[in-house]
């Protein structure tokens, strides 16, 4: 077994947790923390307490995330990176209002493909994916692309052989290192959560989103309002985007 020479980042979903988990999490050494929605990712990463706490916190966003939200995605503290890049017209909005905040570093961005076809699922069609990595790197200057993002299927039996879902990631990472002439070690894949991080690290992932796994099952009583819109056709489906 060839494992990977990059240890995986372990990205610690901190969805419906307190901040006191969080600066708890932070104080056994993790830096990683992913968010699905926005309003909470904004609440926490501005906590005074995380803010004076967990000086290197780093956050990802991993939920979908609608063109009207991308201002406030924006000005959330410490925002590393944003896993869940869909469009072109995304990519372009964010490309802008990150710009426009003047940071001197480009946001770090991952591109999602929907490798399941399932309609729930967020993420673009495979055969999107080089075209629209390949208008980030020509007319995004203030992002950086660094890799692919999948939520896949739920509940693949491993019996059954790898996860179809994660193999066809890997395949686009080579189509797209091919066409794009890139290292296809410069292109990370973020795949695999609570109940088969372990696979996904097996056959390649290079970050993986643990929530239920580090912080015990969600109260989603406790759930904020979900940054959804009328317009928003998948609205009665809650895509998890990690476990």
């Amino acid at each position: 077994m060839d494992l990977p020479t990059i240890q995986p980042r372990l990205v610690a979903v901190s969805k419906t947790k307190p901040a006191d988990m969080v600066i708890e999490a932070y104080s056994h050494g993790q830096r990683t923390f992913g968010e699905n929605y926005v309003q909470e990712l904004l609440e926490k990463a501005s906590n005074p307490k995380i803010l004076s706490s967990c000086p290197e916190i780093k956050w990802h966003f991993i939920g979908h995330l609608q063109k009207q939200n991308v201002n406030k995605l924006m000005a959330v503290p410490n925002l590393f990176m944003l896993e869940t890049v869909d469009s072109v017209k995304l990519a372009d909005k964010v490309n802008s209002s990150w710009q426009k905040r003047g940071s001197p570093e480009r946001l770090k961005v991952m591109v999602q493909i929907n490798t399941s076809g399932e309609e729930s699922k967020y993420g673009l069609p495979p055969s999107e994916t080089v075209a629209v990595v390949e208008h980030i790197n020509a007319k995004c200057p203030s992002l950086e692309f660094v890799g692919l993002m999948t939520i896949g299927s739920f509940g693949h039996d491993l019996s059954q052989g790898p996860n179809p879902d994660f193999q066809v990631l890997l395949s686009l990472r080579e189509e797209l290192c091919k066409k794009l002439n890139i290292p296809t070690d410069q292109v990370e894949l973020s795949m695999g959560m609570s109940m088969d991080f372990q696979h996904a690290i097996e056959v390649g992932s290079t970050n993986v989103r643990v929530g239920s796994t580090i912080f015990g099952e969600r109260d989603y009583s406790k759930k904020p309002a979900p940054d959804k819109s009328a317009a928003d056709l998948k609205a009665p489906v809650e895509v998890a985007q990690e476990h």
